[in-house]
């Protein structure tokens, strides 16, 4: 299938017609239209769902060695078809090339392969005897005992806009390479992509029912998704307020969850940080996907003493940003990824004005091209106390708020003063001190000096920002549960 021609659900192995017609998916950089996706009905989710649960017996008695292999098939497909797809990621997301090819299907390619590898990893151990007491007579009995991580079952994955390849991938593939069984409900506004992700999987041999993709502009699509009764665990990314709809909605029949959520990044820069390292770490706020990622340093919290030096420094670095369409060379801020997005981002920039913050830089709508698009300025806020709104809340733009402090225990109060806690940054010349402030940091990670990630470090959130761990090995436990085989 060509990425503009209208798209099929993919259920029980089968490519099928929607129930609901289908709706344009459109190119943030230029209003254009990328292609049509399909509209599920609810008896088509549940339909994927049933599909999902019968055949969950199977693929989780598949021998690991399979499941790798068809994982790893998959992964080969996305390589062969790299360019195209990562041209259509671009067009879905407004990503500039670079991302949309090393972040998005390149990222995509290295899960799979991660977890082919992953299906292999050891699920079993022995614990050590553990010796009781039994019977009236007290006589002790020395037990054998194993841990067996066990697949959950089917798992409906539920997944962000801002990446429709590397978050997806970072779901599905753990999932099945731990004997679950998938339903994908990709974003709305860029789905196309994870139907390219299960036409890899649907060459490499995936038997039929083991992955499914229902797809929908319509909450209805998203919710029959998550209350079938055929689910038995939801993974889900995107907003906090969404995320919690969902676990109320889990509650009910106790679905175990994996929720990675909202974030508000703390960036705490100490009077004796590397100034021009922490604004090339703050910085990838406005250009990797244009602000729309959890994981930003969005907050910085700055020393007063060297509060006006940064805010020059990053004043500077925003002037060399190119604002364009992410297909032309030089492009460093792509467009966000709708228009009621962009309302909604240049709404608190001008918050932001009214609460007292100064625009350092920013706050006008930059024109691209013949004027279509999507795009806003990346904007400097500074001056900003803890109480406002653009402080407390995510925007999920590319929108940096400036904050003082005149002590350690300041930053720190400030930094956890908040109902995020997903990943928090701290930049200091004194590497044992960093430690020290990033140890306090009631965050899921913490950065010191770096805003890289280890992408086998567990990934996930305090607060408001997310339930459970992922990535790495930490992505198989989270899409199994243990099971004690204890004998006599």
């Amino acid at each position: 299938m060509s990425g503009g021609a209208a798209q099929r659900l993919y259920v029980g192995g089968e490519w099928v017609e929607p129930d609901g017609g289908h709706y344009e998916v459109v190119n943030p950089a230029d209003e254009s239209v990328v292609g049509l996706a399909p509209e599920a009905s609810r008896a088509q989710v549940e339909e994927a769902a049933r599909a999902a649960a019968e055949a969950f017996e199977g693929w989780s008695r598949t021998a690991p060695q399979e499941r790798a292999a068809i994982l790893d098939r998959a992964a080969d497909v996305m390589q062969r078809e790299f360019e195209p797809w990562a041209a259509l990621a671009r067009a879905e997301t407004g990503a500039p090339t670079g991302i949309a090819r090393g972040m998005q299907v390149g990222v995509g390619v290295s899960r799979f392969r991660r977890y082919a590898r992953g299906a292999l990893e050891p699920v079993e151990r022995g614990l050590p005897p553990q010796v009781t007491e039994a019977g009236p007579m007290g006589r002790a009995s020395v037990l054998g005992a194993l841990e067996v991580r066990q697949p959950v079952g089917v798992v409906t994955c539920i997944t962000s806009y801002n990446n429709p390849w590397a978050n997806p991938a970072g779901k599905v593939a753990p999932a099945l390479a731990m004997g679950n069984t998938v339903v994908v409900k990709p974003a709305p506004q860029d789905p196309l992509s994870v139907f390219k992700m299960a036409e890899a999987l649907h060459e490499a041999g995936v038997p039929a029912g083991v992955v499914n993709v229902v797809s929908g502009a319509s909450v209805e699509v998203g919710e029959a998704a998550v209350d079938s009764p055929y689910v038995d665990m939801v993974s889900f990314t995107g907003s906090t307020g969404v995320g919690r709809r969902i676990a109320e909605v889990c509650g009910r029949s106790m679905k175990r969850q994996l929720m990675e959520l909202g974030g508000k990044g703390a960036a705490v820069v100490l009077e004796d940080a590397d100034l021009d390292a922490a604004v090339l770490g703050i910085g990838t706020t406005f250009s990797f996907y244009s602000g729309q990622i959890c994981t930003a340093p969005t907050r910085v919290i700055v020393h007063r003493s060297v509060y006006a030096e940064l805010v020059e420094k990053l004043t500077g670095y925003l002037a060399f940003m190119k604002v364009g369409d992410p297909g032309e060379r030089g492009t460093v801020v792509g467009p966000v990824i709708s228009g009621a997005h962009r309302d909604r981002v240049e709404s608190y920039v001008e918050l932001g004005r009214t609460e007292g913050a100064r625009i350092a830089h920013g706050g006008e709508r930059p024109v691209v091209g013949d004027g279509r698009g999507f795009y806003v300025a990346p904007t400097l806020l500074v001056d900003c106390t803890n109480d406002m709104r653009v402080v407390r809340e995510e925007i999920f733009g590319p929108v940096v708020v400036v904050v003082p402090f005149d002590g350690d225990e300041e930053a720190v109060r400030l930094a956890n003063d908040s109902d995020f806690g997903l990943l928090s940054y701290v930049w200091s010349g004194d590497a044992a001190r960093a430690f020290r402030v990033a140890r306090r940091l009631r965050a899921g990670g913490v950065g010191v000096n770096t805003i890289g990630r280890n992408m086998e470090a567990p990934f996930g959130g305090f607060k408001q920002s997310g339930v459970g761990r992922d990535v790495g090995s930490y992505a198989l436990h989270a899409y199994s549960e243990i099971q004690s085989i204890v004998w006599a």
